[in-house]
């Protein structure tokens, strides 16, 4: 059960401590006992050697667990965390639970009990298991492949892509999924700033053995692009960068060091545009739609779905994110209608009359009840509050 498990426990009590440790090397686990916060957040945050759980008091001599565990929160993904507590620090641990840490026990325990609590709280590991889907295409499933892959290494890295393909998303998640995953990731965002050689230092002393994630590396000077590679020659991070479809053209006049450039292509990932993906965009459209609608909506429509497969979608995901908002937001039916998605189509001699519009609303309301209760007319006529006869009538007339 925790055969070769690596687990820090963080208590100062001498018998307890003893106790625990005692048994969880009986378990096979490998087990760093420490006594004092200062000790046990070095321990914690050791990225070659990932922890898999920790095991904490509440009440420690220079601190408490909570502000153990807030100040790994504030800068990586920290192992589950079981604290230990007494009756008087439940309230407490119960908002750490809901702060996300994964569970507590009080004392005094079963030594028997505490072993499940523990078992229950460790996740598996693997660690591609944790990589959201890039999409449904044969495309977006060999870039999270790739990921996947490239997550397990420790080689500087390079995501590409079109502006809104979600690259900063995936530079996370394979950070997440890495070995590095309990060491912080520092963002630093060239796009928005520009990135100085000091804020590079203190950007890459931060970091410390977790990761650099630089945002449109593209766009930093060569000063600071020396001053990075000067750092990458004994960095302790692990530098992954975002970057457009450009950047060759930077190395050709000059303004992108052309030995940085082949460092990070050495391990690309690219992310095709949604134009290459229709599937991926219909796909995406359904997830977003679920998550951003609140119930404020029916669905998309049937001829919504064939535009958004047909649109070329040069914003990509940030651009169907902006446009399915707009359309929740302001639609005046059920269901969204490609007018709705791409309102600047509604051109004056495109314009539709209102019953036709009306009726490819109810045609589709209607055809999508009938798929939800499996074609049964009785179940859909009750769903719509309209008699069976009526909507036998409504079916004849739209070819249902």
């Amino acid at each position: 059960m925790l055969h070769e498990r690596r687990i820090v426990l963080v208590e100062d009590d001498e018998i307890m401590g003893a106790s625990l440790a005692q048994r969880l090397t009986l378990e096979g686990a490998e087990v760093q006992w420490h006594r004092r916060i200062a000790r046990a957040l070095p321990a914690i945050r050791t990225p070659r050697r990932p922890i898999d759980a920790v095991v904490c008091d509440i009440r420690l001599p220079d601190g408490t667990g909570e502000q153990l565990y807030t100040r790994l929160i504030g800068t990586s993904a920290p192992p589950p965390f079981l604290f230990i507590t007494g009756q008087g620090d439940v309230a407490q641990a119960v908002r750490l639970i809901r702060s996300g840490a994964a569970d507590y026990i009080t004392k005094p325990f079963e030594m028997r009990r505490f072993l499940e609590k523990l078992a229950r709280v460790m996740q598996p590991r693997d660690h591609g298991a944790a990589f959201e889907q890039t999409g449904i295409s044969a495309m977006a499933r060999a870039v999270d492949r790739q990921a996947a892959e490239l997550a397990r290494t420790d080689q500087p890295l390079m995501i590409r892509g079109l502006s809104g393909l979600g690259k900063v998303r995936l530079a996370r998640q394979i950070h997440q999924s890495s070995d590095r995953r309990a060491a912080p990731l520092i963002v630093l965002d060239a796009l928005r700033e520009e990135i100085s050689p000091a804020a590079m230092d203190d950007a890459s002393r931060r970091a410390g053995e977790g990761t650099l994630l630089i945002v449109g590396i593209g766009r930093l000077s060569l000063s600071t692009q020396d001053r990075l590679a000067e750092l990458l020659r004994g960095a302790a991070f692990r530098l992954v960068a975002t970057a457009g479809m450009g950047l060759e053209a930077r190395v050709a006049d000059g303004g992108f060091r052309a030995d940085l450039f082949d460092l990070l292509c050495a391990h690309a990932i690219v992310i095709p545009p949604l134009s290459e993906r229709p599937e991926d965009a219909v796909w995406l459209a359904v997830r977003l739609f679920a998550a951003l609608n609140d119930g404020r909506r029916a669905g998309l429509a049937d001829p919504t779905i064939e535009a958004i497969r047909t649109h070329d979608w040069p914003g990509n995901g940030r651009e169907l994110r902006a446009r399915l908002t707009r359309a929740i937001e302001s639609s005046r039916e059920s269901l969204i209608l490609p007018v709705d998605l791409f309102p600047e189509r509604l051109a004056a001699d495109d314009v539709k009359p209102l019953s036709e519009v009306r009726e490819a609303a109810e045609r589709a309301h209607i055809a999508a009840v009938l798929a939800r209760t499996g074609g049964q007319v009785g179940e859909a006529a009750r769903l719509l509050r309209i008699s069976r006869t009526t909507l036998w009538e409504k079916m004849q007339k739209f070819g249902l």
